[in-house]
């Protein structure tokens, strides 16, 4: 058995030493937990930023421009004022995401109690910020109505107070969210990636058949590059959370990193199994990307880390239990959100690791078959 391992831990420091001598790869690996985390995080949002507001005042009354006052940097550009006949062309181009419409005589109908109608109108093209922003405006307005009538009519109370608390993500900003999404999104890309490159890589560069005539078993060299590709994402990862998440984009992280980092790559061992898998299929990168891009995209779309899990048919959540990605996602928002120790998340990494395993064995099998015919 010490020969095996030796010969495990000399393969994977080969696979070390060509990956340091592709650039690409390289490149990729640095681009893909820096810039992209930090891009991305920074630039996407989903909460409402700078959002074009107009508004048409056809009652031009003291309630009126108290409304339009209302809306305010951060969440808001300064409103624009329309005319009734304009609001359909400035929708059609795009210039404003929300126009509200103040009919004639507003103020009084409020005052004499008579409950009228003013019209929001939204371009809902921009989902999110369309569904979040008509939130948005509702409150500010029904505050404002609230305070203007409880000044002319004395102090009007609420039937209740609603306390919120808003745990794990207190400012509700969603670059903390964005962040680690963005960092298990990313490994499950590139686990697959480098994991096919390495096959592929061999095949390319001709060292395959070195490989053949060497006293070496399969799960020896499926081995080999299991921890090495693995070392690779799981230090990267790692640095990742400490310089980028923490230092440069300021989220606190409550959760303990050395246990997502163990997380990490017990979900890297079937990832990068599957990877191998598909890398026995293809003969080449560019098709091993075609291959591959499947099954990385449904994964990050419906692992919970993009929409909820509950949010799913109940055939597809089903469906998504037998992907990795489904569980790590689990696993990453409970250790690294809500500071969850092994006893919580024992059932997803248990998940992890049976699904790597039913993954090990089909590369295994796949592998032994490639090896066999000299490919």
């Amino acid at each position: 058995m010490y020969p095996k391992l030796q010969n495990v831990f000399r393969l994977g420091v080969k696979e070390l030493h060509s990956l340091r001598r592709d650039p690409v790869l390289m490149l990729l690996i640095l681009w893909t937990f820096t810039f992209a985390i930090y891009t991305v995080t920074r630039g996407v949002r989903t909460e409402v930023r700078n959002a074009a507001i107009a508004f048409v005042d056809e009652d031009h009354s003291e309630l009126s421009q108290r409304l339009r006052d209302a809306f305010l940097r951060p969440y808001f550009k300064p409103p624009v004022n329309l005319m009734v006949d304009e609001i359909d062309a400035a929708m059609d181009r795009g210039d404003f995401t929300f126009v509200v419409d103040i009919p004639p005589k507003f103020q009084a109908d409020v005052l004499a109690g008579r409950q009228p109608t003013l019209q929001l109108n939204v371009d809902a093209t921009a989902m999110t910020l369309a569904g979040n922003g008509t939130l948005y405006i509702h409150n500010i307005i029904d505050q404002e109505l609230l305070n203007f009538v409880s000044r002319s009519e004395g102090a009007i109370s609420a039937p209740m107070t609603l306390a919120i608390r808003a745990r794990f993500n207190p400012n509700l900003e969603s670059s903390w969210f964005m962040a680690v999404m963005q960092i298990v999104n990313n490994v499950t890309m590139l686990s697959l990636i480098l994991s096919g490159a390495a096959v592929i890589r061999e095949r390319e560069h001709g060292t395959m058949e070195h490989l053949l005539v060497m006293p070496l078993t399969p799960w020896e060299i499926m081995l080999a590059k299991l921890w090495a590709n693995g070392l690779v994402i799981v230090g990267a990862v790692v640095l990742s959370l400490y310089a980028v998440v923490q230092g440069a984009l300021g989220v606190t992280i409550v959760g303990s990193i050395p246990l997502f980092a163990a997380g990490t790559a017990v979900f890297l061992f079937a990832m990068i199994s599957l990877g191998v898998a598909l890398s026995t299929i293809a003969r080449s990168m560019p098709q091993f990307g075609l291959l591959a891009i499947p099954f990385f995209v449904v994964m990050n779309m419906l692992s919970g880390g993009v929409s909820p899990q509950e949010s799913m048919p109940k055939t597809l959540q089903l469906l998504m239990q037998a992907a990795p990605s489904t569980h790590f996602t689990g696993f990453a928002q409970a250790v690294l959100y809500r500071n969850a120790a092994l006893d919580v998340v024992w059932p997803q990494v248990a998940a992890m690791v049976s699904i790597g395993a039913v993954f090990f064995a089909l590369a295994l099998k796949r592998f032994r078959a490639t090896m066999a015919m000299g490919v």
